[in-house]
């Protein structure tokens, strides 16, 4: 579970909204926001690079997949919509996914809105973890598999959790202290020819929504990935 914390005090919050930059810029805040407290939701904006060490904002895709329901049924009518600095996205009802969307680009800040007859979630708001850079390994790093290896990553603030993995294995979540070391043999090397594998790098923020049902989270994701090889054993 992601433990939520508040990362800015209200005179940063004030300065973000006195400079201009409002409640959808970078800086903002959280904001659990309100509700009628009957809707039980579990929420992701996800971004995933286009590229692996993307910089730019405009280098990512943000993926929207929003759980809805009252008891145990699952909310399939209604409105859902996530609103960033870019504008308003309403999601679409799919069978076996939740409401979703995609929406390119990675604006950090999002609000989550929900409205089912007279069941509702208002302005429920996370700002998300900056853009980080994995700096350690390095893209195309020859990666001997059987030792530690120690994953680095720069970012300006931390987030409330972060995630590292190898290409389709299980995530391990970390604090997101901008450095971990993952033990030896997490890769499987071939004794025979080199591989290649993508490291990835999560980092989450989130708020549990005030105007939702208990347990009720709304969260924002970005990952990041170097490419990285593993030379045929022994080395």
């Amino acid at each position: 579970m992601v433990v939520v914390r508040t990362r800015l005090g209200p005179a940063i919050a004030l300065c973000a909204a006195a400079c201009g930059g409002g409640e959808l810029a970078p800086g903002a805040g959280d904001d659990p926001g309100s509700g009628t407290a009957t809707l039980a939701i579990d929420g992701t904006a996800y971004a995933s690079p286009r590229r692996a060490g993307a910089t730019a904002r405009s280098e990512f895709d943000t993926a929207f997949t929003v759980h809805v329901s009252a008891g145990d049924q699952p909310i399939t009518t209604g409105a859902v919509t996530v609103t960033s600095a870019t504008g308003k996205v309403s999601l679409t009802f799919v069978d076996d996914i939740g409401w979703s969307a995609t929406a390119p680009g990675y604006d950090q800040v999002y609000v989550l809105d929900v409205v089912r007859g007279g069941d509702r979630l208002d302005g429920a708001r996370v700002d998300g973890p900056d853009i980080h850079a994995i700096a350690r390994p390095a893209e195309g790093a020859g990666i001997d598999a059987t030792l530690p290896l120690l994953v680095e990553w720069r970012r300006e603030l931390p987030a409330d959790a972060a995630a590292l993995w190898f290409d389709r294995s299980a995530p391990t979540m970390v604090p997101d202290a901008g450095s971990y070391t993952l033990p030896g043999r997490t890769l499987r090397a071939d004794k025979m020819k080199s591989a290649d594998h993508a490291l990835h790098v999560l980092r989450i923020n989130a708020v549990s929504p005030a105007g939702a049902a208990a347990g009720s989270t709304w969260r924002v994701a970005i990952e990041n990935t170097v490419d990285v090889v593993t030379p045929p054993l022994p080395l």
